[in-house]
């Protein structure tokens, strides 16, 4: 498929209408084509047979990373009678990473913004980016790994854990990570894992359920200099919602816990008045040294 071999394209998407909607970096989303219905099922048959698994009108939706000839990208799936026709969107592994000299080069953040991010990193900060779907969140947290590789060496060990591979980091001390469902290892056994790794700096893809309160306590445990994304439309809602997650393990509100070990929550927001469609729109120092 010529969309996968273009490293513009972000994400590929077909609506139930059979529209197919490509958002491209800078670009926005544009209209490439369509498909038929039989198309649109030929392809979420393939990618269900693709992850060993199927999908039918009882198990309705398919997701996962697709085999490496599609670059691992994140495919997910719906099919009757969750929607009227079959549905899908397909989230490209980033090719190429973005540092920060090139948000500032293309308007997305302030060059101050950038020096308070690389001293942050520098300083050994955990940070903590925040976005709503779509945003960013993933693309800036390898920006942010670009400045960890470029300062650190074989001393600093870095755990990256993630549910689907997204995250590059050149650093020379890395481990990778991934989540297994059918395993039955997910981010909170990982995240116990890594605490028994050395890690000195650990990354985590997405935080999401009570692996929050797992990441938080590894970071306040003799292990700063973090980073990770979080689904929030504002810092102080990222803080919140950090809160909420920790409540899925089944504690009281974790407040305390939140301020000492995030350091920084850095907001990325879609903006369509944007030279590249994004803008760094805040940043909170939850605590001051």
């Amino acid at each position: 498929m010529p969309l996968f071999s273009d490293y513009s394209v972000v994400e590929i998407m077909l609506n139930p209408d059979g529209k197919i909607l490509v958002e491209r970096h800078g670009r926005g989303i544009e209209e490439v084509g369509s498909l038929t219905p039989h198309q649109a099922r030929n392809i979420v048959n393939l990618a269900a047979a693709s992850l060993e698994t199927t999908v039918n009108a009882d198990r309705p939706i398919v997701e996962g990373a697709l085999p490496a000839e599609f670059d691992r990208a994140r495919f997910e799936g719906l099919v009757p009678p969750l929607v009227t026709e079959p549905t899908f969107a397909i989230r490209l592994r980033p090719r190429t990473v973005h540092t920060l000299d090139d948000y500032v080069e293309r308007e997305i953040m302030t060059a101050d913004l950038a020096d308070q991010i690389r001293q942050a990193v520098k300083n050994r900060k955990n940070i903590l980016v925040s976005g709503g779907t779509g945003s960013g969140k993933t693309t800036l947290l390898n920006a942010i790994l670009a400045e960890i590789a470029g300062i650190t060496g074989l001393d600093q060990r870095i755990v990256m854990i993630e549910d689907t591979s997204e995250l590059k980091c050149d650093a020379r001390n890395v481990v990778p990570l991934l989540t297994s469902s059918a395993a039955k290892i997910d981010m909170t056994v990982l995240l116990k894992a890594t605490l028994r790794l050395r890690p000195d700096r650990i990354i985590v893809g997405e935080v999401r359920d009570g692996a929050a309160l797992a990441l938080l306590k590894a970071w306040n445990t003799g292990h700063p200099g973090g980073a990770a994304t979080l689904h929030a439309n504002n810092p102080r809602a990222a803080l919140l919602r950090l809160d909420q997650l920790c409540q899925e393990a089944g504690v009281p509100p974790q407040r305390d816990l939140i301020k000492e070990a995030v350091d920084i929550v850095v907001q990325i927001a879609r903006d369509a008045t944007a030279r590249s469609g994004r803008r760094i729109t805040d940043l909170l120092r939850v605590k001051c040294d």
